[in-house]
């Protein structure tokens, strides 16, 4: 094994992961815990060639669909695709493609995290809370147009849409009534 240093994690023989593979895990780990505060069961598929990330269930719902799920895309950037109050973030068309359309049974949503440029920025730990940076912001895409680009999709994440403990719920109730919000 080759183990190069990383002084700026502090550690000889530290080697961190992927810059990109990091982005995944932290913003998984960011949902993950925004879920477990909603309350809601997660669930994994082993291969992601849908363009679904995650899957979130509740529970409890009597009427119409008694246990509701949504399905989230998520994508990480620490890069300056913020103009105007929009993230305008490059989604690769196969992606854009897969949450677009309402023929789908789960409602699917598109899930941007924006964090700092610099991994020590990403968790803070205080002596009474460990904070995580920065923010995460959705959409739907489920009545946006078709494309004729051939790799990327730009689309517009407002950010007035901060996906939080709320949403998420907001997302499961109206799912448990056969919509998207």
């Amino acid at each position: 094994m080759n183990y190069a240093a990383d002084r700026s994690m502090g550690g000889a023989g530290w080697m961190a992961m992927d810059p990109s593979r990091q982005k995944e895990e932290f913003q998984y780990a960011y949902v993950a815990a925004l879920a477990a505060h909603a309350g809601l069961n997660r669930g994994d598929f082993r291969v992601d060639n849908d363009s679904v990330d995650v899957t979130f269930q509740g529970r409890g719902f009597v009427a119409p669909y008694r246990n509701p799920q949504i399905q989230l895309q998520l994508k990480c950037t620490s890069r300056g695709l913020i103009s105007g109050g929009v993230i305008k973030y490059p989604l690769p068309k196969k992606n854009y493609d897969d949450l677009r359309g309402d023929d789908v049974v789960v409602p699917r949503y598109l899930a941007i995290l924006v964090v700092p440029d610099q991994v020590a920025e990403w968790v803070l730990h205080h002596e009474d809370c460990v904070a995580l940076h920065n923010l995460c912001f959705w959409v739907s895409l489920r009545d946006a147009p078709a494309s004729s680009n051939t790799t990327n999709v730009t689309v517009d994440v407002p950010m007035s849409q901060r996906l939080t403990t709320n949403v998420l719920r907001d997302m499961i109730v109206a799912a448990s009534h056969g919509r998207s919000v």
